[in-house]
């Protein structure tokens, strides 16, 4: 038998996709979901019933003994509860049934989860919905069936339901811009996202004697070990044969649930790795994002790996963080920031491009929010990921382009008085027309913004459904604008041109980890949030509530809620690091620094009764004592430090980040001292030598 993988056979074969529905759907039920898919209406019982059956057929053939309702809580992972498919006969037997109602709603437990307000902790009830834009899947012997969640009042409980309610949004306010361009074929403009997953592998072993790994996902202690990543060595560099079959799993297993895993390599920090997609639309985008992490961590457990998908496991080394590629693309395909060969095309370039700018200028803050994270903190400008100041990168060609609209110049063609949008043509504008800037926050390449920022443990439904609504905020300005225009040229021009003007302190192509940039930053007024404790009070601003308020994206309600959920889950992380630092200090790295000075004062004893030196064992055992001596400090002060928390969630945070946080720091500090004097015999867990080079 060969054992040559078969892509195209297998790809997909675990989803019930549309040619899977075609197949085996009647050709009026098929294409009464499709109707319900494309205009949002809403699914006959009777239809719904005959697709659940459907998929219990399909499903059971391929060994599902379960249903699940598959949701996205705003703990940011996914939750599901399974139900069988059995139902009893009344003679002691059963048949496996699924109806429609089933199918389309459930009624899992909602108590447990963040709510941020919006219910009290006794109300229990939380619906499911199905979303019938998400395809259906097999696996681990369940249907999973990609859904919404919302409480018993119906307010929004998940990242999936606002994510729709964005992306049909922008639909709308992309397709009014298009009609002002003649075009009256594109009845629905999509979001695309591609998300590249960054990530490290360890030991299982190894990770399981580290109390920090197992409670925080990072090392909270942890001593330099003599090479780190200076050489560059493992970036792009040959991958060890036990993660190179940990890779060739996980594809085969994405690639069955038509996940469009295309490359992977190794990062640039010892035992980091990357993942990358294809890029697809974004609801799909969020689903497989949430998949890929879940079964990154699944499938490295059955290699004796652990997965670890935290912005910053290990200090002196890079963290990970997770690309998001997002474009606008019609329902037939054309990518909307592609640069055109018309006039016409480029002046839709230039309104979709402008649009883009005006909003990230306009909106830097709710950007800015939607990344910041206790564990995105330890990245965001550390020479390692994108500063914490949103700009955008543009290079060199639409840099100059954009200079000539606002300047009312010529570019390149000499002859031209100026450069007329919907008028001349413009230069033609490759893909690569410039180098990448991976200190930029959100870049230009080629047809779509990368934005950088993410951390790679989240979920990115958040980034996402913030850049679908800045879109449709400005889109909408621009069709107000120019539809009902008596000159619509001229109209255009101005239009482009002003919005350019009023928001070119956004675009910068430097270094962005240089202090003049933050220098220069500030003095174009963008604000600097360093961290996930100045940047979330920023979040429920008036301004970001009228926007999603506006939009129909959160009620007021649904959207302070997020806020505080955020800001408890940046507070509870910092007290959880801080208690298990104080732990590990107290309970393992003390003892073990003691007993060596112990057996080190032992020896001494031993060789003055010899009369031989020990000077050495002397010299260590009174830095070791005075080490000891500190680290017992710092624990009490940090134990002090968190005793005084205050209650209210902006204070508490302010209060982690300018008092917990230096404490912990402290206490690393002296610990690293610590490890790096004690024999290693005696140390408690493993060292950084031995997890990153394993």
């Amino acid at each position: 038998m060969s054992d040559v993988l078969n892509v195209p056979e297998i790809f997909g074969s675990d989803v019930f996709n549309e040619a899977t529905m075609k197949q085996r759907l009647p050709a009026d039920v098929y294409l009464a979901w499709k109707h319900c898919v494309t205009t949002g209406s809403q699914l006959p019982l009777d239809v719904a019933n005959e697709i659940a059956e459907a998929m219990k057929v399909w499903a059971t053939q391929k060994g599902a003994t379960h249903y699940t309702h598959w949701f996205q809580p705003m703990t940011g992972i996914t939750a599901e509860k399974h139900d069988s498919f059995i139902s009893p006969t009344g003679d002691g037997r059963v048949i496996m049934e699924f109806s429609g109602k089933e199918l389309v709603r459930g009624e899992p437990d909602a108590s447990s989860f963040p709510s941020g307000g919006l219910r009290a902790t006794f109300e229990a009830r939380g619906y499911t919905a199905w979303d019938p834009t998400s395809c259906a899947f097999v696996k681990d012997g369940s249907l999973y069936i990609p859904t919404c969640f919302f409480s018993y009042t119906g307010q929004s409980l998940d990242k999936k339901t606002p994510l729709l309610r964005s992306i049909d949004e922008v639909s709308r306010e992309a397709v009014r811009i298009l009609r002002l361009f003649g075009d009256e074929e594109t009845q629905r403009v999509i979001p695309s996202v591609g998300a590249e997953q960054e990530y490290f592998l360890l030991p299982k072993d190894l990770y399981a004697q580290r109390e920090d790994l197992r409670l925080t996902g990072r090392t909270l202690f942890g001593a330099q070990p003599p090479k780190g990543q200076e050489l560059d060595d493992h970036y792009f560099g040959t991958i060890r044969t036990r993660v190179s079959s940990f890779m060739k799993d996980l594809d085969e297993q994405l690639w069955r649930l038509g996940i469009l895993s295309k490359t992977k390599h190794n990062e640039g920090a010892p035992c980091q790795h990357e993942l990358a997609p294809i890029y697809t639309d974004v609801n799909t985008a969020c689903d497989a994002n949430q998949l890929i992490m879940e079964i990154m961590k699944k499938c490295a457990a059955k290699h004796n790996l652990v997965c670890l998908l935290h912005e910053k496991p290990f200090d002196g080394v890079n963290g990970s963080g997770k690309h998001n590629n997002w474009s606008l693309s019609t329902d037939s395909g054309k990518n909307l920031f592609s640069p055109g060969k018309t006039p016409s095309q480029n002046a839709r370039f230039l309104v979709f491009l402008a649009a883009f700018i005006a909003g990230v200028d306009e909106y830097q803050d709710f950007l800015r929010c939607t990344v910041a994270t206790a564990g995105n903190d330890h990245r965001l400008g550390a020479n390692e990921a994108p500063p914490a100041i949103i700009s955008i990168f543009l290079g060199d060609e639409l840099n100059g382009i954009i200079h000539s609209i606002i300047e009312g110049t010529n570019y390149i063609e000499p002859e031209k008085s100026m450069l007329r949008i919907g008028v001349d043509v413009l230069p033609a504008i490759p893909k690569d027309t410039t180098d990448r800037n991976r200190t930029s926050p959100l870049a230009f390449t080629g047809n779509k913004f990368e934005f950088r920022m993410l951390g790679s443990s989240q979920s990115i439904a958040g980034p996402n459904i913030a850049l679908n609504t800045i879109m449709a905020e400005e889109l909408a300005k621009f069709a107000d604008a120019l539809e009902g225009a008596k000159d619509f040229d001229a109209q255009l021009q101005k239009l482009v041109s002003q919005t350019l003007m009023e928001h070119k302190r956004i675009i910068f192509s430097g270094n962005g980890y240089s202090q003049e940039w933050k220098e220069e930053a500030a003095a174009r007024g963008l604000s600097n949030l360093a961290s996930a404790a100045e940047a979330l009070p920023t979040y429920a601003s008036d301004k970001n509530i009228d926007l999603v308020t506006r939009h129909g994206i959160f009620t007021e309600e649904e959207f302070r809620a997020r806020y505080v959920i955020h800001m408890e889950a940046y507070n509870k992380i910092v007290n959880i690091e801080a208690r298990t630092m104080v732990d590990m200090a107290l309970h393992q790295i003390m003892p073990a620094a003691l007993h060596y000075t112990h057996d080190l004062c032992r020896g001494m004893e031993s060789k003055q009764k010899m009369m031989v030196s020990s000077r050495a064992e002397k010299a260590l055992a009174e830095k070791l004592s005075a080490g000891t001596d500190a680290l017992y400090d710092h624990i009490e002060s940090l134990r002090f430090s968190l005793g005084a928390v205050p209650k209210e969630a902006v204070s508490a945070a302010s209060y982690y980040h300018d008092v917990v946080i230096p404490a912990m720091q402290d206490l690393r500090r002296e610990a690293d001292v610590l490890e790096s004097l004690t024999d290693k015999s005696y140390w408690p867990y493993p060292t950084y030598s031995d997890l990153l080079y394993y």
